[in-house]
């Protein structure tokens, strides 16, 4: 077995990083590794099976200066159990922290040799967390069942699982808050996804008994009733929590996991507190809708009548953050890699914007412009950054969030990448998500219009007429800068426009098309670059970026710059003139997929949505014709082919759900959308399908994978 040592780890002037190996004779043998001149050391090492030190292959790091050791490695060994597999690359972490404390990590990936250097490239699966389903849930995922998901995919030879956001996002206790793009807090994980039986056994045998028979009833519906659960879920926390909440707060590891949280932990707290305490998460209704930090002194003293149910929440969270980082560091053994979603933006009644409303447009609502999956443009609700407020602190709100992030995941994927160059952002007073603009963009003034050949006149061209939809209008004002114009987008099919004489129609298509496609795209390369690189460099992980949609040109190249994995969807072609792309012509640094939590899964897209393409021919999704699209997918030059686990059940009759409409998880174009999707087999039953699983590693193994 020959295997590729790397390892990210920055050395002073002079020193010299070593791999130290544990031989089956009890020696150790060091190894002299290389760098890039970038951070990256490694080396290659050939074993024979009677070198191993029983089944686990261990080593770990040393440095040295002049010959002399000046570090090691501390904690336990890097391991990964025996394989026969003939190559491997270990990919490893050792990061000091100034206080003493270090993070290590081992990820076994498969070998590819490319332009004669070691490239890996890996598989996965993607499934929100709720929509796993073991024999232990309450009717709903939860973090533990990650680790049975790992155990899955370590046996068919993938390397990533994929989530949703798991933030928490109770605001309404309905199933509204299924939504998991819309957190109350940035930092605070979801209660929902709590292993209650991990957190203690409750000794109240009537309830428990109660639980179980509930239990049972809400793991056995085809989906998730999200209000029974999360009362079932909320009631069993509280009785947790008298019982074993005292002793839990007095413990060390407790008072650690307070130290490194306080900052975003106690406002959160408070904040959830009054939400119960008003009956709303809508702050400007509360007495306290003005956040400052003496809210703190008031109410999370010790001796506050208020402190033991604003403490509940220290607990509960606590538990979260144990069961979540455990469950990594499982996965990690098993060399999976936990891949993160960071949402855009937050809820406007979130923690978040209560505590900084400095640094949100809370007059506005971020969404999306017109596409194909919803033809008048997406509202998502949530307000919009004001990234110069952000900028005055080096957008430390963000990088304390992407930091956070790092606790729980190897990797992350940036939702709405171009939210970063640019937001599409509707004033809170339209109703339509057409009537929206990009910001920050460089709108154009009055005269600039006159300019292009348009005779621009605010009364008649950027008002709608009386008695006309809001939309019936050629511009709209800026609402950050006043007096300035942008074109309505897709303005072409209103009243008003089909009005115009031609010379008039052709002005503004060329004042619409410029601003939409040519004007910006210095300035927001600007932008993007002002804020990215603060960001991707607070942590280690993989980054990834959702770049659909109106893509701006200045994007590629951002990305390319600040290696941001690009995500590659077949039905989302990023060429003109197609409507089904090509796997193969997919480039290295990218994601691909069948398709994503916002799309119908491949089986329904093949069936009844699919374009004729000179890529796939078949219009039935048999097994035979999922294969074949997934294995061209395996087949990419993408660094990562990662598929919904709804697409990976598609290549079997007997595993696959019957009706394909049925694994949707969200329709974009819906704000109503329920979140409610579950797997409709356990996890343990898949991890037995044996020649299922055995056929998937096949296929990974064939591509190289």
């Amino acid at each position: 077995m020959k295997i590729h040592f790397q390892i990210e780890y920055n050395t002073r002037w002079g020193e010299n990083l070593y791999l130290c190996l544990n031989m089956s004779d009890g020696t150790q043998l060091c190894l002299d590794m290389s760098n890039n001149g970038a951070g990256t050391w490694f080396t290659d090492y050939e074993f024979n099976d009677d070198e191993l030190s029983g089944n686990d292959i261990t080593y770990s790091y040393m440095v040295q200066t002049d010959g002399i050791i000046t570090r090691r490695e501390e904690g336990s060994l890097h391991a990964i159990p025996y394989t026969r597999a003939p190559r491997l690359v270990l990919s490893d972490r050792w990061k000091e922290y100034p206080d003493g404390g270090m993070e290590q990590r081992t990820i076994a990936l498969p070998y590819v040799h490319l332009n004669n250097r070691p490239r890996w490239k890996g598989a996965g699966t993607a499934i929100p967390v709720f929509s796993l389903r073991s024999e232990r849930d309450f009717g709903i995922g939860q973090f533990t069942d990650l680790k049975l998901l790992a155990d899955w995919a370590a046996a068919t030879g993938q390397s990533v699982i994929q989530t949703l956001p798991v933030n928490d996002t109770t605001l309404t206790c309905t199933w509204r808050d299924s939504y998991p793009y819309s957190a109350n807090s940035s930092f605070a994980l979801n209660p929902i996804y709590i292993d209650l039986e991990l957190v203690g056994e409750l000794s109240d045998k009537k309830f428990l008994k109660t639980a179980q028979k509930e239990r049972k009833a809400l793991n056995a519906l085809p989906q998730i009733d999200y209000e029974k659960v999360y009362k079932l879920k909320t009631d069993y926390l509280n009785l947790l929590y008298q019982e074993f909440g005292d002793e839990c707060i007095r413990s060390k590891e407790f008072r650690n996991f307070f130290s490194a949280n306080r900052s975003w932990l106690e406002p959160y707290a408070l904040y959830r507190y009054l939400c119960d305490r008003y009956g709303t998460a809508d702050f400007s209704q509360w007495k306290e809708s003005e956040y400052s930090p003496a809210l703190l002194d008031r109410f999370c003293a010790s001796g506050n009548s208020h402190f033991r149910e604003i403490r509940k929440h220290y607990f509960i969270q606590f538990h979260l953050h144990r069961q979540l980082t455990d469950v990594k560091r499982y996965a990690n053994r098993k060399g999976i890699l936990l891949k993160g979603d960071i949402p855009i933006g937050v809820n406007r009644n979130s923690c978040d914007v209560w505590i900084h409303p400095e640094l949100f447009h809370t007059d506005c609502q971020a969404g999306a412009p017109p596409d194909a999956f919803a033809v008048d443009g997406q509202k998502w609700g949530m307000p919009t950054y004001n990234w110069d407020n952000m900028a005055r602190d080096g957008y430390a709100w963000f990088i304390a969030r992407f930091r956070k992030m790092a606790d729980y995941f190897d990797a992350y994927r940036i939702d709405h990448l171009l939210g970063f160059f640019r937001i599409w952002e509707v004033p809170l007073q339209y109703s339509s998500g057409l009537m929206g603009r990009f910001n920050p963009a460089i709108s154009y003034t009055p005269q600039e219009i006159w300019d292009k050949g348009f005779p621009f006149n605010p009364a008649l061209h950027a008002t709608a007429p009386a008695g006309t939809p809001e939309t019936n209008v050629l511009f709209l004002e800026d609402a950050h800068r006043p007096g300035t114009y942008h074109p309505r987008i897709n303005a072409f099919d209103t009243p008003m426009f089909q009005a115009l004489g031609e010379q008039e129609k052709a002005a503004f298509r060329y004042l619409h098309d410029d601003f939409y496609y040519n004007r910006n795209n210095e300035f927001w390369s600007r932008s993007a670059m002002a804020k990215l690189p603060a960001l991707i460099e607070a942590t280690d992980m993989i980054v990834c970026g959702e770049d659909l949609g109106m893509i701006p040109s200045c994007v590629p190249e951002i990305m390319d710059r600040l290696r941001i994995l690009s995500l590659e969807v077949q039905r989302m072609p990023k060429n003109m003139g197609v409507s089904v792309s090509d796997p193969a012509t997919y480039p290295y640094m990218s994601v691909c997929t069948t398709s994503t939590h916002d799309m119908s899964v491949l089986r329904a897209w093949i069936e009844d949505e699919m374009e004729p393409n000179s890529v796939i021919s078949s219009k039935k999704a048999t097994v035979a014709a999922c294969a074949s699209v997934i294995s061209a997918h395996l087949a990419s030059p993408s660094m990562l082919a990662i598929f919904p686990l709804q697409d990976w059940l598609s290549l079997s009759n007997s595993l696959r759900a019957k009706d394909p409409a049925s694994e949707r998880i969200n329709v974009p174009a819906d704000s109503d959308n329920y979140w409610r999707y579950r797997m409709h087999l356990t996890l343990e039953k898949l991890c037995t399908a044996r020649k299922f699983n055995e056929e998937i590693r096949q296929m990974l193994y064939l591509s190289g994978r």
